[in-house]
């Protein structure tokens, strides 16, 4: 397998805007303030159309129609401006099929703003206060498998084979069989995207089991259980979906109880109708 070839696939994806990267510097500095959100998304018409249609959704259960970005940000917070500019923004690379993962069109949108969802829930619960980053993060950990797709295709039976016969997760059986697999691709993705170290760390590692406990920052953590929780209740594995590790310590690391866990799933499930609109609109449907 041409390794090359795979990498120079990343300038494939479409990039992202002159806007977007001021907003992932936003995000992505702890000195800045969330509110220069505001200001560079307000001159951009696209953008604030798609945010007001985001936060006018049935998933954050407004009773009064938003109309401006002062409103927006009044109702409904910073955080989940920034993470519903984030949805709007980067859902073009992410919402075509994946046939090499057995992924129809929008289902590795669907997993993906699950994830993400669930990444800022675990985030809210941990009163952690870096969640439009990890929200990001979450949203984009598998970029990679849109450039991997095509390859996972031609290469699915020996990666299978490795996974059954050598006891290898699929992500090691991607690196096995391609040289490459789509965590480590998706961080050089948004390494050439200028994202911050502390997304491209969470992405390249957001399944290793060596780093996920490594230092005092619960994000790779927090992203891992987030990822788990949407494969438990059977959101866009695919072909992969099963062929990871689960790993108790992340759990016990986070102090998370079965209780939480299963109050977690129960409180994603109940607003399944409302998470399902909110990525039909994401995604531009």
């Amino acid at each position: 397998m041409d390794l090359d070839k795979i990498i120079q696939k990343i300038d494939s994806l479409s990039p992202v805007s002159i806007t977007g990267n001021r907003l992932m510097e936003i995000i992505s500095n702890p000195d800045s303030s969330l509110t220069e959100i505001v200001d560079v998304i307000k001159y951009d018409q696209a953008m604030t159309a798609n945010l007001l249609r985001i936060c006018n959704s049935a998933y954050y259960g407004l009773r009064t129609k938003v109309e401006s970005i002062k409103q927006a940000v009044a109702y409904l917070g910073l955080n989940t401006i920034a993470n519903a500019v984030m949805m709007g923004h980067f859902s073009k690379n992410l919402t075509a099929a994946q046939g090499g993962y057995d992924l129809n069109e929008g289902e590795l949108w669907k997993y993906s703003v699950s994830s993400a969802l669930i990444a800022q829930s675990l985030a809210e619960k941990r009163h952690l206060d870096n969640i439009p980053c990890l929200f990001t993060s979450a949203l984009l950990k598998d970029i990679g498998k849109v450039i991997l797709g095509t390859h996972i295709k031609d290469a699915f039976k020996k990666i299978i084979l490795s996974v059954q016969n050598d006891g290898l997760t699929f992500l090691e059986a991607e690196k096995k069989i391609l040289g490459i697999d789509h965590a480590e691709l998706g961080a050089m993705v948004v390494e050439k995207w200028r994202f911050s170290p502390e997304m491209v760390s969470i992405i390249r590692n957001h399944h290793d089991p060596l780093k996920i406990l490594i230092g005092d920052d619960l994000s790779i953590s927090i992203i891992y259980l987030a990822d788990t929780i949407c494969m438990m209740v059977g959101i866009g594995g695919g072909a992969d979906g099963l062929a990871y590790r689960y790993y108790q310590e992340v759990m016990d690391r986070l102090n998370f109880t079965d209780v939480d866990l299963q109050k977690t799933i129960a409180d994603f499930w109940e607003k399944s109708k409302a998470v399902e609109e909110l990525i039909n609109m994401s995604g531009g449907r």
